[in-house]
């Protein structure tokens, strides 16, 4: 039997009392300050933990599709709930959930879960993977300022390594694009539909491109999974057009060792304070 990756002990759950039937299940959990970022939980890790309940919740339909949340709140390391909710059964399965803190709600999400290993062999599609350069001649997380390193411990969680072209913030010097590129993967782990889900929000936020580095806490964040991911290395690619009123959307690409996109994410999050 291989040994359970961290990022799956991290998302460890536990059924608690109180549980109203099929149809509604209650877990405990407990967040690690390992995934911190700025002033708070990942938002990407807490939407795989989010998954990891609704999967538990519909076994028989174990794969992401879509899931649309919001974050009400800032999760910080320690005891929480998760609660789910089935709102309707098919081939696609829907499910509402939300997780709690001190009483408190902090996120509220629908999410769709279906079975990826099922989709046709059809694609068609205008996108291209992101033209990266070989993993040895990009940057590792490692050489970030200490600051950022600092300011967002769950780099440590994984390997990312920033196309040299998008990474001048590490420098700097940001290229004022708005676009960044890199490399990803967990370092004992190959890559699944749940883990996608973290992926999606794993790297820094794109304003770090525009010269405005910080936490930039989320407000909501969509997650499309397209299919089930090959092993190996994942391409990913995260943009914004637009920085207006204190607020930034970042669109953000996945593309699995195979060249095919297998996630998409749109966010809306709060510009980072200078």
């Amino acid at each position: 039997m291989s040994e359970e990756s961290a990022f799956d002990r991290d998302l460890t759950l536990s059924p608690t009392a109180g549980q109203a039937g099929d149809d509604e299940r209650r877990f405990g959990a407990r967040l690690p300050g390992g995934w911190s970022v700025g002033g708070g939980i990942n938002g990407g890790f807490l939407l795989a933990l989010l998954g990891s309940a609704v999967r538990a919740t519909v076994p028989e339909r174990p794969d992401p599709v879509v899931v649309a949340a919001t974050y009400v709140g800032a999760c910080t390391e320690g005891p929480a709930e998760v609660v789910t909710r089935v709102v309707r059964r098919g081939t696609l399965t829907t499910v509402a959930a939300e997780l709690a803190q001190e009483g408190a709600l902090r996120i509220t999400a629908l999410a769709t879960f279906g079975d990826l290993t099922g989709l046709t062999d059809e694609v068609g599609t205008t996108g291209a993977p992101p033209a990266l350069p070989p993993v040895e001649e990009c940057l590792a997380s490692a050489s970030a300022p200490e600051e950022f390193r600092r300011l967002a411990p769950l780099v440590e969680r994984f390997e990312m390594r920033f196309d040299p072209a998008s990474a001048g913030w590490i420098a700097g010097r940001p290229s004022g694009r708005g676009e960044l590129q890199a490399w990803f993967r967990l370092a004992d782990r190959e890559p699944d539909p749940l883990s996608l889900l973290m992926t999606l929000d794993a790297m820094p936020p794109v304003t770090f491109d525009l010269g405005r580095p910080g936490w930039a806490p989320t407000v909501q964040l969509t997650a499309h999974v397209r299919a089930v991911p090959a092993p190996g290395w994942l391409r990913m690619r995260q943009a914004t057009r637009n920085v207006a009123g204190g607020f930034f959307e970042e669109d953000c690409e996945i593309w699995d060792s195979a060249g095919r996109l297998v996630a998409q994410a749109r966010q809306l999050a709060r510009v980072p304070r200078g």
